[in-house]
């Protein structure tokens, strides 16, 4: 079988963890051609690491006739180069998954996907179990119910400072931090809502979705706690998650799954 040519936006933790799983064989279906990142330092060492292309920009990643491009460098990142790289023939895979919170921006990569025949593919990242949620959620509607349906997350309170929602208090007392609707905490703070905008796009939308963020002293990790539930089905999700590595290995996992004869959903 021909191995899809394969290339990575943005060479720094994330993107190492998917260089990392080509060369340990765990992605044999992809050849790796080409990386690239706002870093030259960090698109050198990681380009040498596999024996790929350094490419100075995205531009230059799609002169290497990618079939597919794995995005693990932020919001902005995805903004500036989602839709160049659907019209430069490449689908993507995206792990920031905050960028499509902007509507007029989802619309945008909507309408170039379906103009240009690419796809593109939503990494689960911290979380996963859209499979089940969406189902939660599909089964609602034809129903002509909303689901009812609830996103809260545990993290240390320094994971906050730079956002509105950080308080200093929060460092020596567990509270909350943040309580309301998935759209107004990605008003807040647009950059560090992947999570939640992907539970949202995968349940009722960022407006019905209810959602708490909570900090807690010398708490490691993250851990985050979804509901849904309507049509006689209820779901619960638990994931806890000590570093970010978990996202990196879910976007192996999904471009093996895209990969393999036999799809998982």
């Amino acid at each position: 079988m021909k191995r899809k040519k394969m290339g990575i936006l943005g060479c720094g933790y994330l993107g190492g963890i998917v260089a990392d799983a080509y060369l340990r064989g765990f992605l044999n279906a992809y050849e790796l051609v080409g990386v690239t990142s706002r870093s030259p330092e960090s698109v050198q060492a990681l380009a040498d690491k596999v024996g790929c292309t350094a490419c100075a920009n995205p531009e230059t990643l799609l002169g290497l006739c990618p079939d597919i491009v794995v995005e693990t460098a932020g919001v902005a990142a995805v903004k500036e180069n989602a839709v160049k790289i659907l019209e430069g023939g490449a689908d993507l895979v995206l792990i920031s998954i905050g960028a499509l919170a902007d509507d007029a921006f989802r619309a945008e990569v909507e309408q170039t996907a379906a103009r240009c025949g690419r796809k593109v593919y939503l990494a689960s990242g911290a979380v996963g179990g859209f499979d089940v949620l969406s189902t939660v959620a599909l089964m609602a509607q034809a129903e002509g119910k909303t689901p009812e349906t609830s996103f809260s997350s545990l993290k240390r309170p320094g994971a906050l400072k730079g956002t509105p929602l950080y308080r200093e208090e929060l460092e020596k007392e567990e509270g909350t931090a943040f309580e309301g609707t998935a759209k107004k905490a990605i008003e807040l703070m647009p950059t560090h809502v992947n999570v939640a905008v992907a539970t949202a796009l995968a349940l009722s939308g960022p407006e019905a979705l209810k959602m708490k963020m909570t900090g807690k002293p010398g708490f490691v990790g993250d851990e985050y706690f979804i509901s849904a539930s309507g049509a006689d089905v209820r779901a619960k999700l638990d994931i806890y998650s000590e570093s970010s590595a978990i996202a990196g290995w879910s976007l192996v996992a999904l471009l093996r799954n895209l990969a393999s004869p036999i799809e998982l959903h």
